[in-house]
C-alpha cells in the first residue's frame, strides 16, 4: 500500500480554507462574520433570559461571563452582548468592576409591565374577537384543554407553551410590531405567573376559569365582554404576587389600567 510524503498545491488550499472556516465558526462582533456573532449573542441572549424567567438562575444570583460562556459553549464576545442586552431589559445588573448580578423582583416593573400588557392586550383582544373564525376557538379550546391537565404537574414549560397559544390566538389579529410587543411583555410576565403559581395555589383554578371565560365570550362574539375578562384577569395575577412579595406597594399602573380597559371592574 502506498502512502503519500505530500499533499498537492491544490489539496493544501482545501486544508487550509478547512481549518480558516473551523476557527471561524463562532464568528465575532465587528469581524466579517459579525451578521452571524449578532445572531450568536441573541441566541446566548434568549437562553440566559429563558433561564431567569424560570428561575434556573434566581434572583441575586451572581453570573460570571468566562463562567456562562464555558456552560453554554461560546466566546466572550457573544456573551458580553447577552449581558448587555439582559441589563436593558431589567433582568440582571452589571456595573462595571462589579459581578454582574440577577435582579430580585421589582415591584415597579412587576407593575409597569402589567399595567403595559392590559392597555394592549385588551385592545389586541378587542380586534381580535371581531375575525375570530371556528378553527381559531377550536384551538384556543384544545390549548385551555392542555392548561388544565398540566396545572400543578411540575411540567411548566409545557404548561407555558399552551398558555402563550391560547393567549396568541386571542390576539392575532393586531400587526406585527404590537404582536412584538406582546411576546415580549408576555414572555417577561412568566417570571409573575410563575410567582402567582407558587405562592397563592388556588391561582390555579382561577386563572382556569378567566381562561374559560374569555374563551366563552369570543365565542359569543362579545368583544367588549372578552376585553373586560382579559383584562381582570391580568390584573388579578399582577395584584396577587403583589401582595406577597411587596404588600406595602401601590400598583398604579395595573389600577389605572384595569380602571381604563376593564371598566373599573375587578
Amino acid at each position: 500500500m502506498s502512502t503519500r510524503s505530500s499533499d498537492s498545491p491544490r489539496e493544501q488550499r482545501s486544508a487550509e480554507n478547512g481549518s480558516e472556516a473551523q476557527a471561524s465558526a463562532v464568528p465575532t462582533a465587528g469581524a466579517p462574520g459579525a451578521v452571524g456573532g449578532r445572531r450568536l449573542a441573541l441566541d446566548v441572549h434568549a437562553r440566559l433570559r429563558d433561564m431567569i424567567l424560570k428561575g434556573e438562575l434566581p434572583p441575586g444570583s451572581a453570573l460570571l461571563q468566562a463562567e456562562m460562556a464555558r456552560k453554554l459553549g461560546v466566546s466572550r464576545t457573544p456573551m458580553r452582548e447577552a449581558f448587555r442586552l439582559l441589563q436593558e431589559e431589567g433582568l440582571i445588573d452589571a456595573r462595571p468592576d462589579q459581578r454582574a448580578r440577577v435582579r430580585g423582583v421589582d415591584p415597579e416593573d412587576l407593575d409597569g409591565v402589567y399595567g403595559a400588557r392590559i392597555m394592549l392586550e385588551t385592545l389586541a383582544v378587542n380586534v381580535t374577537a371581531k375575525s375570530l373564525v371556528a378553527g381559531d376557538l377550536e384551538r384556543m379550546g384544545e390549548a385551555l384543554k392542555r392548561m388544565r391537565e398540566l396545572a400543578g404537574q411540575d411540567l411548566p414549560d409545557k404548561w407555558h407553551a399552551a398558555h402563550r397559544e391560547f393567549h396568541g390566538i386571542a390576539t392575532q389579529a393586531v400587526g406585527s410590531h404590537l404582536q412584538r410587543m406582546l411576546a415580549s411583555l408576555g414572555e417577561h410576565s412568566e417570571r409573575y405567573i410563575r410567582l402567582a403559581q407558587l405562592g397563592m395555589p388556588s391561582s390555579w383554578a382561577r386563572a382556569h376559569a378567566d381562561h374559560e371565560a374569555l374563551l366563552e365570550a369570543l365565542r359569543l362574539g362579545d368583544p367588549d365582554e372578552a376585553a373586560r375578562v382579559i383584562a381582570r384577569h391580568l390584573a388579578r395575577t399582577a395584584l396577587n404576587v403583589l401582595a406577597d412579595i411587596a404588600p406595602e406597594y401601590e400598583p398604579a399602573a395595573t389600577r389605572t389600567a384595569l380602571g381604563i380597559a376593564g371598566n373599573g371592574q375587578s
